[in-house]
């Protein structure tokens, strides 16, 4: 999947392409958080808002015929156009994604782009629709057929939901059948996940105020519109940020396919905060420190603890295989230790089938991921060497499965004209199996100060 951005923050153009793991690195102010919440952005509008527009002839003649075939590569022959409406649709929301000015986006443009080769439709297909303990009709493509039935389960005398209803459910059914394998389900750790970890409580109560208010309301009014109002002053990750820490007490009571399959990679997890999370039945957060018989408070926590807190309870309760975890820098609050230990838990993800994208200021986090590329080579030397220094087979990385990109200023062609023009946008970084990562935004730095340090000790004075 290769995503194409236009006037978006300080990009003034830019593509790139979706990796198994996908790294942009750079200075500040560069544009890097704004691709990665215009791409969680896209990601969320395509699976929670977006619906492929079902012909009103085909919802009729459902309820009149109780049942209806639709030939799914009518859809597939269409996907590029549907793919672009989905696009430009998203493109309008950009203001809401960023809590932002509609001027501020009135030039942007969002692109994906995808090979038309691997739209296809998954193989089967079934899922139910009801109501109130009713099931209402069900939506089902066999292995063997292009055909998708949609069937009524009750007397069509009796539908009562509206049609555009049920053709957002059929659209949502196609979409899925169409584009599922292709979209990933996107979980993010915004830079702001500290604070909601602090004033999860305080967020309920205002929220909760809100409902209250809400009740005591005589005229009409419409509860999604104003619910939606709460957080209008942050952008979408962040919402998610909050809305994700607001469920704990409910996230708590269920366990991953990492929990059920993989319960090394928690424990792993577990060393690198030095404890573990506790959520209440009533819905108090804790960390209870490893050996220890305290129970600490959020506020009573170390940064690094409260930075880590979601990406804590996704792995724990959330994930699931095919998910893109976003995180935009993974190393806030943590000892360069941990940033190498974050690096190498991203690399076992990704190789267990969760696809993983962050931002990184952090040198640490780029070393270590270049380490794990280079200890893949094998070889007798470097099979000892990663056994001496407690490397795994399951955080080795494929070269073949990482992009990476550097947010600066180059010389690219921009649409439409004629020569090349300086601007900023996202340069891809060479990757090679022996060598890791070509990460030049932290080596001119890093090549500075060893250059200061060495005059300082070996300079002659005058």
């Amino acid at each position: 999947m290769k995503i194409a951005i236009k006037n978006l923050g300080a990009i003034k153009q830019a593509e790139f392409t979706l990796g198994e793991l996908t790294i942009i690195c750079g200075g500040n102010n560069t544009g890097k958080t704004y691709a990665t919440y215009a791409l969680f952005g896209f990601l969320s509008f395509w699976r929670d808002v977006f619906s492929i527009k079902v012909p009103d002839g085909d919802v009729r003649r459902l309820l009149n015929e109780g049942s209806i075939e639709l030939d799914i590569q009518d859809y597939i022959d269409r996907a590029q156009t549907i793919l672009k409406n989905g696009c430009n649709a998203f493109t309008e929301q950009l203001p809401h994604v960023f809590a932002s000015s509609d001027k501020h986006f009135s030039e942007s443009q969002f692109l994906v782009d995808l090979d038309s080769s691997d739209i296809q439709p998954i193989p089967i297909f079934d899922r139910t629709m009801g109501a109130a303990k009713t099931q209402l009709f069900s939506i089902s493509k066999k292995a063997d057929s292009p055909l998708v039935t949609i069937t009524l389960l009750i007397e069509k005398e009796k539908v009562r939901i509206p049609q555009e209803v049920i053709s957002r459910i059929i659209g949502d059914a196609l979409k899925d059948i169409v584009f599922g394998h292709l979209f990933p389900r996107p979980f993010i750790a915004s830079a702001e996940r500290t604070g909601a970890a602090i004033f999860r409580k305080e967020l309920n109560f205002a929220r909760n105020r809100l409902l209250e208010e809400m009740s005591s309301m005589e005229k009409d009014i419409n509860p999604f519109e104003l619910l939606s109002k709460v957080y209008t002053d942050y952008a979408l990750p962040v919402k998610s940020n909050v809305d994700f820490t607001r469920q704990l007490e409910e996230l708590a009571k269920k366990d991953s396919f990492i929990a059920k399959e993989h319960p090394e990679i928690l424990n792993d997890f577990t060393d690198i905060i030095g404890g573990d999370y506790l959520v209440t039945k009533n819905d108090e957060l804790y960390f209870v420190p490893k050996g220890k018989r305290i129970k600490l408070t959020m506020d009573e926590s170390s940064s690094a603890v409260r930075s880590l807190l979601d990406i804590g309870f996704y792995l724990r309760h959330v994930a699931a295989p095919g998910d893109l975890l976003m995180v935009d820098e993974p190393e806030l609050n943590l000892h360069p230790e941990n940033q190498r230990r974050v690096a190498r838990l991203f690399a076992r993800l990704v190789n267990i089938g969760i696809k993983v994208f962050i931002t990184t200021h952090s040198d640490y986090v780029i070393k270590e991921l270049n380490t794990l590329i280079m200890l893949n080579q094998g070889g007798k030397r470097l099979m000892a060497l990663a056994e001496r220094e407690n490397y795994s087979d399951s955080e080795m990385l494929d070269p073949k499965k990482v992009k990476v990109y550097i947010a600066e200023e180059a010389l690219i062609m921009l649409d439409g004209a004629q020569r090349k023009t300086r601007c900023q946008t996202l340069v891809q970084a060479d990757i090679d199996s022996k060598l890791g990562i070509d990460a030049r935004s932290f080596d001119k730095t890093i090549e500075d100060m060893n250059r200061i340090q060495d005059e300082i000790v070996w300079g002659e004075d005058e």
